[in-house]
């Protein structure tokens, strides 16, 4: 497989902006559902849009001192976070920015567990512990959990934790089925990136999911992750857990299309191996927004 390509160094892309959308499209899908409930703030739901955000920052941030500091990021291998190891950005600098968007999002749940109590407290501890513990504290990204942390805490805890913001409740089933296609993706998104650092992290000994599975495995989880949420959505569609209009997503199988024919190239070409990781975003974004979008015009303009 090609190399991968090298990026510029500098706190854009320690803070890699370009992933956001992986902590706004849950955001969305919870408050859709809370709105549609009569139950919505819009104070609470920008603070809860930022936190999450933050949080997202944070474990990138995070990543890229932890990945320094167990020696994992070298001079020989500066094409994945070149900021540390060419000296550009040092290694406590990126901590206390790592720290200090963990600490705001915290000083922000506490605003949140006044207005609406425990529930939110807990989903926010346990958002905190996810970023806080990817490469440093725990470093469960070494022991191939990271992609299941992803599943778990941008697919479900996020969007159910943004309706517990907004309605003071513990769990909605409605969130949760609305968050499965969603939470495949999100994910594929982290696989895309093992996949994309394959040959990097096998020569420097990050066992990652995709590490443990080989090359080809990986690829093939890639895929899958990429692509069930489809006929996850059709299935809940058709058994009346989601609403019709949903299946506005269905419109982004072009993108999905884009997904799967980069895919066969990128084993032997360092653009399509770049790649893997912008197109499952991009996927994961035009679906998450249409399927929110879709649940909104059903409920408000199509009642039926």
């Amino acid at each position: 497989m090609s190399a991968v390509r090298p990026v510029k160094a500098g706190w854009y892309n320690v803070f890699r902006p370009w992933t956001l959308h992986g902590a706004v499209v849950p955001v969305l899908i919870g408050g859709a559902v809370a709105y549609c409930e009569g139950e919505f703030s819009i104070p609470l739901y920008i603070l809860v849009m930022i936190a999450s955000v933050l949080l997202q920052s944070a474990a990138n941030i995070l990543n890229t001192y932890g990945d320094f500091k167990n020696g994992y990021d070298t001079v020989e291998n500066e094409t994945r976070s070149p900021e540390l190891v060419t000296g550009r950005l040092s290694p406590g600098s990126v901590l206390k920015a790592g720290i200090l968007c963990i600490g705001i999002a915290a000083a922000i749940g506490l605003v949140l567990f006044y207005y609406a109590g425990w529930p939110v407290f807990i989903y926010g501890v346990l958002g905190v512990i996810g970023a806080g513990t990817y490469t440093v504290c725990g470093s469960y990204k070494y022991l191939g959990l990271g992609q299941a942390s992803v599943f778990v805490m941008m697919g479900f805890l996020m969007p159910l934790g943004t309706y517990s913001a907004m309605t003071g409740d513990y769990f909605s089933a409605e969130v949760f089925l609305l968050s499965i296609p969603n939470a495949f993706m999100i994910t594929a998104v982290l696989s895309g990136n093992e996949m994309r650092d394959y040959e990097e992290d096998k020569r420097c000994g990050v066992m990652t999911l995709s590490q443990r599975l080989s090359y080809e495995n990986g690829m093939k989880l890639y895929l899958f992750e990429s692509a069930v949420s489809f006929p996850v959505l059709l299935i809940l569609i058709i058994a009346g857990y989601a609403p019709l209009c949903t299946a506005l997503a269905f419109l982004t199988l072009y993108d999905l299309h884009k997904v799967i024919g980069n895919s066969r190239k990128a084993p032997s070409d360092g653009k399509a191996a770049f790649m893997l990781v912008p197109l499952a975003f991009r996927l994961n974004w035009h679906f998450g927004v249409l399927l929110t979008a879709g649940y909104l015009i059903q409920n408000l303009f199509l009642p039926w």
